[in-house]
């Protein structure tokens, strides 16, 4: 699998990226946590030190987790119990304690991405909510019966907010699918083009602002 580390120790890095390419994995790597933000779109799996040299590696897994359920193991030399308590509770998959051992890391590694592949379902392919029917296959919206002309990213807005009916999607989400990145897209873009989907559909209320969050489409 595509393996994600994220470590600013050259000699830790070497070995970690040796072990994982032996054993049948793709590893990469970057130092710093901003470029993780940026490259975690590429991985199935982050490993994540938490002493980065430009943000806290716990910074660094609370902004992943606004945007993507990608599975996290920290692994780092900090074991206190407010460390291990936050890092789980921020939402890493598993927190590891260097130095460890390559088989125990391989070994929660395999545990992690299964676990991960049994959470994941897969997204019905036609949505409806209300008399809005969005079919993710065909890119194609009718409300009322009649067929909605939309742009890509209107649909691929819309598309990702039907994914999650009724269940409330934060804007960093919304630009990291539908722009590519969170952190580089322009937010006033994601604005007009929720704009322009309130006025395609004529039912303003199935598309909900959570204030200070993102949006919920449906009830």
């Amino acid at each position: 699998m595509r393996v994600l580390l994220v470590e600013d120790d050259d000699g830790v890095a070497d070995a970690l990226l040796d072990s994982l390419g032996s054993h049948g994995h793709t590893p990469s790597r970057v130092r710093r946590g901003a470029d993780a933000l940026l490259a975690h779109r590429d991985a199935e799996l982050v490993l994540l030190d938490l002493g980065l040299p430009d943000l806290d590696g716990l910074e660094v897994l609370r902004k992943l987790r606004a945007v993507t359920a990608l599975p996290v193991i920290v692994l780092t030399a900090r074991g206190d119990e407010r460390s291990v308590v936050r890092g789980l509770r921020l939402g890493a998959d598993d927190y590891l304690v260097k130095p460890v051992r390559l088989s125990e890391l391989l070994a929660r590694i395999d545990a992690v991405t299964r676990r991960a592949a049994q959470a994941s379902r897969p997204a019905a392919r036609t949505v409806v909510v209300g008399d809005v029917e969005v079919d993710l296959d065909a890119r194609r919206v009718f409300a009322g019966g009649q067929e909605v002309e939309l742009t890509p990213k209107e649909f691929a807005v819309l598309a990702v907010l039907a994914a999650r009916a009724g269940t409330a999607v934060s804007r960093q989400q919304l630009m990291d699918e539908v722009w590519g990145d969170a952190y580089l897209a322009i937010s006033r873009s994601l604005d007009v083009h929720l704009t322009q989907l309130r006025a395609k559909l004529r039912r303003p209320e199935l598309l909900t602002t959570i204030r200070g969050f993102g949006y919920r489409l449906g009830a």
